[in-house]
């Protein structure tokens, strides 16, 4: 049952309070939204499965996958080579973990809250955004352990006033009003019009989501006046939401940093805290503003023009809404997605050659860099694989040294956990396809998996596990003469279009780049 509000000045605060809690807690669409945003909390860079964890997250969520592709193919992060980003593992290693969990997070709070009074939600989610970014800047100077959780408290500092611009757009504007034509302090203001602070309401809604104490303990407000260096990570991590959500709306406001009054008393306050001296601070906004300007100019998405009866609002209470990269949050990538417009009648991309010669440009700089993990580098091949060809499902199976038996590693696609649990099987032990790749070392593409000679040699584990699958790839990985594992790949239908001659090379290229990272020197 929806709550009906009355006129915000006929209600007492403790009832507008009530009413406030009672619609977030009917709104259908947060507890998804809030499972979702746990789990994307709760990946730690730290962690060797990282990378893995959340490219999974990610290419879940179609949606998702086409944001931050559009995200790591902006100008501000192409990369020298100038080739297109098309997967999401190499958007992790071109603009970092903790850039794409912070950006997903956002993203997911744009789908899950921007159709509600989009004017003043899209205002406050454009101020979470800026907020995270400049975050994000300072957890890379921080000397603190996973100081990446700096920035999903900024993003989320203001999370009081997204919920209420949401659920109720009048008393929002009653705040401001209040804010503006009394110069009352925000908080001050949300207690006389709502009965409570805007962090206690962000607290009971964050808390039903089981988002961590650090980040729930880092909203609270800082005592006023010069900000001391931080002792303890909870203080630290306090100071950096504070600053973040008042530079987010300084920020689009500034023309020049270096000589905006509005720096000075950032600096003044906290250029102590996080040693920023002015030229240090000015380089900060510059950089977090440049990051804005970049992904509001490659949107599509036309700025939305305010509501007829919106008052007119502050510089210090709210943002414009295109001053911050929103768009690039709201908006599809044609480019990037696979319509079917896009793909032949199985699912396979019609620019499958394009996508595969990206993925073996992507493994060679990432190879050549010198700083990535091998588990990093097979899962960009497998996802290039995956992408590339249109699979439903796509594996890396390895042999288990102590059982002999060959086991999926790494999975994408639909049903990736169970599937990945299940795909497991000793080869040798019977004449199948499988068996007959590994011992041949023979790359196997097959079209149509019921022609009679192909269904005659699938083994009956595959038959039992995917018994929909009608087209599939089989790339064995023969290091130094003996069977290290193999990537596998499916589609529910048949792709009488094949695997060209120059696809063909280039996936063999691919596996080479993986075998060659394989091989001990």
């Amino acid at each position: 049952m929806t709550a009906v509000f009355s006129s915000a000045h006929d209600d007492e605060p403790a009832q507008v309070r009530n009413e406030l809690l009672h619609k977030i807690a009917n709104d259908s669409s947060l507890p998804a939204l809030g499972s979702s945003i746990a789990q994307v909390v709760q990946l730690a860079s730290s962690s060797d499965e990282a990378v893995r964890n959340l490219a999974h997250f990610v290419l879940s969520d179609a949606g998702l996958t086409q944001k931050i592709l559009r995200l790591a193919n902006t100008v501000a992060y192409r990369t020298s080579s100038g080739t297109a980003v098309t997967t999401i593992s190499r958007a992790i290693f071109v603009l970092g973990f903790d850039a794409v969990k912070t950006s997903a997070l956002a993203m997911l709070l744009v789908d899950g809250m921007s159709g509600k009074h989009a004017h003043y939600v899209r205002a406050e989610l454009s101020h979470a955004l800026c907020a995270s970014i400049v975050g994000r800047e300072l957890a890379r100077r921080s000397h603190f352990k996973d100081s990446e959780e700096a920035a999903v408290a900024a993003l989320f500092k203001n999370m009081g006033r997204l919920l209420v611009a949401a659920h109720g757009h009048l008393y929002y504007r009653e705040i401001d009003a209040l804010i503006e034509t009394e110069s009352l302090p925000p908080q001050r203001a949300a207690m006389r019009v709502i009965g409570c602070s805007f962090e206690s309401l962000a607290e009971s809604v964050l808390r039903e989501w089981e988002i961590p104490d650090s980040i729930i303990h880092a909203l609270a407000a800082i005592p006023s006046g010069v900000v001391k260096p931080a002792r303890t990570r909870q203080e630290w991590m306090q100071q950096v939401a504070a600053f973040s959500t008042t530079a987010a709306a300084l920020i689009p406001h500034m023309k020049d940093p270096a000589d905006d009054l509005a720096t000075r008393a950032l600096l003044t306050r906290f250029g102590t805290a996080f040693q920023l001296d002015h030229d240090a601070m000015v380089a900060l906004l510059r950089t977090v503003a440049e990051q804005a300007r970049v992904l509001t100019t490659t949107s599509k998405l036309m700025p939305m023009e305010p509501e007829p009866d919106a008052q007119q609002e502050t510089a210090d209470t709210t943002l414009a809404a295109d001053a911050l990269p929103l768009d690039i949050l709201m908006a599809a990538e044609p480019e990037l997605s696979m319509s079917a417009e896009t793909c032949y009648p199985s699912g396979k991309p019609l620019n499958a050659r394009e996508l595969l010669l990206a993925g073996v440009q992507d493994v060679t700089e990432m190879m050549a860099s010198g700083r990535c993990k091998m588990n990093d580098l097979v899962l960009l091949a497998l996802e290039t694989l995956y992408r590339s060809m249109g699979f439903r499902f796509a594996t890396i199976c390895v042999r288990d040294a102590r059982t002999g038996q060959f086991r999926a590693r790494i999975a994408l696609g639909e049903k990736n956990d169970a599937r990945q649990a299940e795909f497991v099987f000793a080869a040798g032990v019977e004449r199948d396809l499988f068996s007959l790749a590994l011992k041949n070392d023979a790359d196997l593409l097959i079209s149509d998996a019921s022609a009679a000679n192909i269904a005659a040699l699938i083994p009956a584990w595959h038959r039992a596990l995917l018994p929909d699958a009608r087209s599939f790839i089989v790339l064995p990985l023969v290091i130094q003469g003996k069977p290290f594992g193999l990537f596998y790949g499916d589609r529910i239908n048949t792709a009488p279009e094949g695997v060209p001659a120059d696809e063909t090379a280039l996936i063999k290229m691919l596996k080479g780049q993986v075998i060659a990272a394989l091989t001990p020197r």
